[in-house]
């Protein structure tokens, strides 16, 4: 009996760390609802066997982080330095850490003319950071710019064979995360000046699992209390016993 209460205990308590993760993930994803080409995450449960001695396996659990990749709605801006990809692929920065990859196109000029993005990485084109040099900047959708009616060069969209290949690496980047994994030349995708692709975080959906979740710990509290309540009943019993 005891055994068996150590174990429900163990497994009470584990489901109620996982919880806790998953809702501090809901509350990052709903802190970035309206983060221009935010990526919201979710945390998925699997269960694996693993053996406690030589006689007795038990179900532990297992959480994973994934990034939920599903294209944001697109909103007008009218802003001539705001961009939105539709389709596959990612814009290319600069950052000191390497090359970094993101959906946001809500970019700006620094003193130098060159073109970057909130943070000030630079955004990357096929030959290089992009500067404007000019007032009038337009672009076509394969990605090519022209500053008053002159070219100045193509955004460096790249993708990649799997999105497992890539990892989120604070709130809009992503970065490659297996050795092997390289990026490739994006060619089904449009660019569309004026616009901002829209996080893919459901304000809806997130609450109603955060409730979900909520309801889920109590219970698993209720279940804890009850394991303690019959641990403590065993204990009483067999002091009666032995007395």
């Amino acid at each position: 009996m005891f055994i068996k209460n150590r174990l429900g205990l163990i497994e009470g308590t584990e489901t109620m760390l996982a919880q806790g993760q998953r809702l501090n993930q809901i509350t990052n994803n709903l802190a970035n609802v309206d983060t221009p080409g935010y990526k919201k995450e979710d945390i998925t449960f699997w269960e694996m066997l693993y053996t406690t001695n030589q006689n007795r396996q038990r179900v532990g659990k297992g959480l994973k982080i994934l990034t939920n990749h599903q294209e944001g709605s697109v909103k007008n801006t009218g802003n001539q330095l705001d961009f939105a990809i539709s389709g596959n692929g990612f814009f290319k920065l600069q950052t000191p850490q390497g090359v970094r990859y993101s959906r946001a196109g809500n970019f700006l000029l620094n003193s130098e003319g060159q073109l970057i993005n909130p943070d000030g990485h630079l955004v990357l084109g096929d030959g290089g950071p992009i500067v404007i040099n000019g007032n009038e900047v337009s672009v076509a959708t394969d990605g090519s710019l022209r500053v008053d009616g002159v070219n100045a060069g193509r955004f460096d969209i790249a993708t990649f064979a799997n999105l497992t290949d890539i990892e989120k690496e604070g709130t809009n980047l992503f970065r490659l995360k297996n050795e092997g994994a390289e990026e490739q030349p994006a060619t089904d995708f449009t660019v569309r000046q004026g616009f901002l692709e829209s996080s893919n975080v459901s304000l809806v959906s997130e609450m109603t699992t955060m409730l979900d979740l909520h309801r889920a710990y109590e219970t698993q509290q209720k279940v804890i209390r009850t394991f303690d309540e019959i641990d403590a009943k065993a204990i009483s019993t067999v002091g009666k016993l032995t007395s």
